[in-house]
Formats: structure tokens, sequence, C-alpha cells
């Protein structure tokens, strides 16, 4: 797809890459893996063939493209035992639920357990698709999807579409799409600067690559060479290598299915339910305390100190649920929990869980975690529930959040913000670790901090900036640092604006363009003659070496009718960083200056000066060509001149 700016309202906001994943429910034998065929041409079901091919990660995972470059993935789980653990193994990772209801059976236990959970994750959108309508007639199909829209009726599919179609036939099907295609693109986005995070559902070896582990990256970006940690055991690893799709990237961002081959790591080391994180962002504790809710259906009283199967991420553990202002929780009911577990658990506050019940294996209910490494609680304790009343609805990090936000650029210190909280240091610190880490909050500069909603505004105006210096300067590179400071970032000061620039950069919002900057769509589009000019004038200063003729004498060599596209074509490649301006009538290509600059480095490593004749024999070039290199790096801030002699300034930044 292309790119996108992208924030919803709890989401952290950002640039890049939209990721949208699209989970598929409903009874076995509902027509899921045809309909997905159907859909995408991927048969999803083929877990002998893909085994064979060794690290990829087909295995119920398609993925839909549409003709403007939009795309989204398709989780799609066979059978019914099978959906409850990968379901929720990914349950982070989805944002649009396709319920499947067959037309020939209609609503089945499995269907309503399918919706309860996608409703206790938390999904907002999607729709419904009523399968094989070929295999029945009108009346019993507006029949079907009566009853269908009343089973919905209390749920997030309330009043969403209903699909009728045919997989066989292929009735049906191009609506269904057009459908999706406007689901998708109303979506909201992952949070994509909160650390990364992937819960492991698969663990195998391929020969060659070692230990591989497949998951959907439910938050962050992950990138190749990273060091993680495989939590809860805390083991330490790296990310080796990644594939997206069976093909191999270096960054792999939340929303995506994905396969990470861990260094270090024997299969023995790693097992389903292990989370890959970034180190010392995931708690591990033996305790939660949650919100949780008794399904309205589920048919079953949750009591105090009963025993439950939790699902959390691709973790699956027994917990004891301790009710801590309640005997009981009636069905339709929610209170405060605790939930103790016989194994860890890594998780993290706002995380998505569901609870089945011991025996026989049935969905009863779920809810949000609130302290993900709470103490040991008494029940009944009146602070202990005010206390999660503000876990709840408003932290003691929401209340850090509003200082930064208010900040703006500012990028305030942890001492300025306690000045206005009066907290202690250490809570203070765990605050602000939180707020980085679920990526409410950046640190752009070690120890200085921006929101996410105003580095979003910051986006948004240096964007607008670099479009319409495009506007004026199409054929340009981009923006100097300097300009882009003056134009979107007029009242910070400089060390907060480069920062939040290169985090601009890294997010994909702009780009670096040589010492420019420019959008990051921005690409220059130059005509037949300005190609042919630009090709010329690249091959003749490559092949000039360090005497090339001045600028005019080049210019001489075109035609009267090129000159115009000269000038421009020059200013291009100089912006670009093709080619070295060192002054109006000299100019170097990027290999002929980098072998200036060398043989520069290779006296300063000698000597703590440099005089012209010494930099002219140097280099083995005239008079006039060292001095003009050299004045370049005086102007640039490279080195300083004192009398007949240079010293390295701030040197050649390596």
């Amino acid at each position: 797809g292309k790119r996108i700016r992208y924030y919803r309202e709890g989401d952290s906001g950002g640039y890049g890459m939209k990721h949208v994943i699209i989970g598929t429910a409903g009874h076995v034998d509902h027509g899921k893996t045809a309909l997905i065929k159907a859909l995408t041409g991927i048969e999803t079901d083929r877990l002998a063939e893909e085994k064979k091919r060794g690290i990829t990660i087909e295995l119920g995972f398609a993925h839909i493209e549409w003709p403007d470059g939009t795309q989204a993935g398709i989780v799609d789980v066979p059978g019914h035992e099978k959906f409850i653990k990968n379901m929720l193994a990914g349950a982070g990772g989805i944002d649009l639920a396709m319920l499947v209801v067959a037309a020939d059976e209609g609503f089945m236990p499995q269907t309503v357990e399918h919706l309860n959970i996608l409703t206790l994750l938390g999904i907002k959108d999607g729709l419904i698709v009523i399968t094989k309508k070929d295999m029945v007639d009108e009346e019993w199909l507006d029949m079907i999807k009566q009853d269908v829209k009343e089973r919905a009726k209390g749920t997030f599919l309330e009043g969403k579409p209903i699909m009728c179609v045919s997989a066989y036939t292929g009735e049906g099907i191009a609506e269904l799409k057009e459908e999706l295609y406007k689901l998708v693109s109303k979506a909201g986005e992952k949070n994509m600067r909160a650390a990364f995070r992937l819960p492991i559902d698969r663990v195998f070896s391929v020969d060659g690559f070692g230990t591989v582990v497949t998951g959907t990256l439910i938050e962050g970006s992950m990138n190749e060479g990273d060091a993680a940690e495989l939590v809860p055991g805390g083991a330490e690893t790296r990310i080796r290598n990644i594939q997206v799709h069976g093909n191999t990237v270096k960054t792999a961002y939340a929303g995506q299915r994905v396969a990470v081959n861990l260094a270090g790591l024997k299969k023995t080391d790693v097992q389903r339910g292990d989370c890959v994180a970034k180190p010392n962002t995931v708690r591990v504790s033996r305790m939660l305390d949650v919100k949780l809710m008794n399904l309205k259906n589920s048919g079953r009283v949750i009591t105090n100190d009963m025993q439950v199967h939790l699902y959390h991420g691709s973790a699956v553990m027994l917990a004891k649920v301790v009710l801590l202002e309640r005997d009981a929780l009636e069905p339709g009911e929610s209170g405060y929990a605790q939930l103790r577990m016989t194994e860890p658990i890594a998780s993290k506050n706002g995380d998505r869980f569901v609870i089945r019940f011991y025996s026989p294996l049935e969905t009863i209910g779920g809810g949000v975690i609130l302290d993900d490494a709470p103490m040991k609680h008494k029940r009944n304790v009146p602070s202990i529930i005010e206390a999660l009343k503000i876990k709840e609805g408003g932290s003691a990090a929401d209340r850090v959040l509003q200082l930064i936000d208010e900040a703006g650029m500012a990028l305030p210190t942890a001492a300025k913000l306690n000045a206005k909280l009066n907290i202690d240091a250490e809570e203070l610190s765990t605050e602000l670790s939180e707020l980085t880490d679920s990526g409410r909050a950046v640190e752009p500069i070690e120890g200085r901090y921006i929101s996410s909603r105003a580095l979003d505004a910051a986006a948004d105006g240096a964007k607008a900036a670099l479009n319409a210096y495009h506007k004026q300067n199409p054929l340009h590179a981009g923006m100097k640092a300097a300009e882009l400071r003056q134009k979107a970032f007029k009242n910070t000061e400089q060390a907060a604006a480069d920062a939040i620039i290169a985090e601009l950069c890294r997010e994909g919002a702009i780009k670096r363009a040589g010492e420019r900057y420019a959008d990051a769509d921005f690409e220059i589009h130059y005509t037949k003659k300005q190609t042919a000019i630009r090709k010329k004038l690249l091959d003749y200063y490559q092949s000039a070496g360090i005497e090339p003729a001045t600028v005019d004498e080049v210019m001489a060599t075109f035609q009267m009718n090129e000159r115009n596209d000269f000038k421009q074509v020059l200013d291009s490649v100089v912006s670009g960083g093709d080619i070295v301006m060192l002054t109006p009538q000299i100019c170097y290509s990027r290999e002929s200056y980098k072998k200036a600059c060398d043989a520069a480095k290779a006296h300063f490593a000698e000597h703590d000066t440099i005089t012209l004749a010494e930099f002219r024999d140097a280099m083995s070039t005239s008079r006039k060509y060292a001095l003009a290199v050299l004045e370049y790096f005086d102007k640039n801030g490279i080195t300083r001149k004192d009398g007949d002699f240079r010293k390295l300034n701030r040197g050649f930044g390596e």
C-alpha cells in the first residue's frame, strides 16, 4: 500500500506502511478456507507442503491485494480448538473480523463462542459472510440472513455488512472484496513506536538457519540484527533473519506475520507461548490485576478461587481467579480481580486475555490487564479497589504524558517533569519507561521526551514545509537542514529540532537525501532531455577525476538549447550529493571528493596541522584544486584556518 499517516484514539500514531490483519472466525466446515482461496487465490491449509519449504509461514495466513496497492493479511485457522489457540496467539494482531456462517447450517454453538472471543479481544469492526449460498434457495437465505442479523445484536458486528457469497461459483466474491477494501481503508494502524513484541506460535529448526519462530508482530518494528529477549525465560538472543510472506526483509512491522531466525538458541530453548521482545520492555510475573468480564451467554458463574485456563498471546496456562470486590460474577457482570498463575507470564498493561472453564473447555470471559506485575492483594480492601479504578480510568503515566504533551517540541527532561508532578524519581522513571515502551511518548534525546501526538504534529509541519519546497524546486533532492529547522521548527532549540528530524527519518515520515531532507514519497522526475544531460554530466565528472574543467567550460560542451536544463540538472545532482560543488566553478564527483577527504584524513592521522602546499602534494594536484577543497572544508566546519595552517575542527564525521 501507499505510505499513509495513521492515527486513532488510543494509538501512538506514526508514519509508515499500513499493515492490517483480518481474522476469520466461524464454525468448522463453514467454508472459511475455501472463501479465503476465492478471495486471494491462496490455499491456507497446507502444513505438509509448508514444512517441506522450510523457513516460510504460509500456514493459515494469506494476503489480499487491491488494484491501488492496498493490502491486508488474512488469518485462517481451520478447526475449533486450533482456532481458540491460534486466534488468541494473534490477538494483538487482528484489526478486523470476518465472521463466517454457512447458509445451509446457520449459527452454531462454535460460531457464538468465536464471536464472544473476538469481542473479548477488543476487536471493533468487521463484517459477516454467509457462505455456500449456492446450496440453498432465496427464501432460506433470507431467513438465515435475518437470524444472523438478530444474533449480531449487542455485539461489535451489530449493523455491519452481511455479505452472501459462494466460493464455489464465485458469486458475491467481488462485492465482498469491495466491502473488505472499505474496512481496511478506514482501519487504524498498529502501534509502531512501541517496543517490538512477537508472541511465538510455532518453533522449528531449518538446516543452515537454526532456530526459527513464527508469529504475528503485535506492536513495534523489528530489525535484522536487533538484540532481543525471550520472555518469560529471559534468554538473550539476536534477530539474525526476518521473513515476511516467505521474502527476506530487513525490517518487520506490527501487523505483519513474520518468521524470525534467532541467534544462539536451540529449538529446545524456545516454546510456543514464549514471546520475542525488545530487551527489558516486558515484565514477567505470576500475578495480574485485571478487569474481568463474564460473558452474557457464558452459562457459568465465575466464583472466587475458581480455576480457569488463561489465554494470553500465544500462552495458555492455569490460573486462579481471586475476585477483589465480590464473591461471584454472574453472566454479563464485570469486576476487578487478581489472576494468580501456576507459571510466569510475560505481559503488558492494556493487553487483552480470555479465560475458559477448566473442564469442559468453554469460553466464559476475559478482559484487560491493569497491572502486569502487582503485589498479592487481600480481598475487599477499598484502597486497592480505588487504585485499580485509577489504573483503569487514568494513571500516573497519563499525568506524565499530559505534561510531555503540553511541552510540545521542547523535549522536557525528567527533572523538569518531576518539578511539576512532585512524585518520587523512581516512580517517574517507571512511568516514563511505560510511556516509551508503549509508544505514547518517544525519547529522541536520552533523558528528554516528546509525546506521540506532538511528534505527529512535528511530522505534519515538516512534511508541509518539504512539500512546499518540492513544489518550488522539483529537481532538488531536498531541503537543507538549517532551512527545514527554520521552516518547521522555528522556535525549537537546534539540538531538539535535529533529534526530532532524526526520529521522523527513522519512522519514515521524511527521508535523508545526502545532506538534505525530503518528504518520504518525494522522487525527482527528469524529462528525457534532462536525463540525458544528467548522465553526460555525471560521466564527465567521473572521468575528470580531481582536475575537472570549470563549470562554464563544461556547460560550453552542451548545445545552446540544453544550457538552461544544464543549470537545473547540475543544481539537482549537487543537492542530491552525486556532485560536490567546491566553488561556483569547481565541482567534484562524489568519488573524487572522497579521494580528497581520504588524502586529508591520512595526513591528519600523523600531523596536527596541514598547509596548502602539504595538501597539494598529498592530493598530487595543482594549487587551484587543493585550495578549492580546503576552502570547502573550512566552509563546512571540517577544518579551521589558522594563519597558513589548518587544523581539524569537527572533522569528517567518522
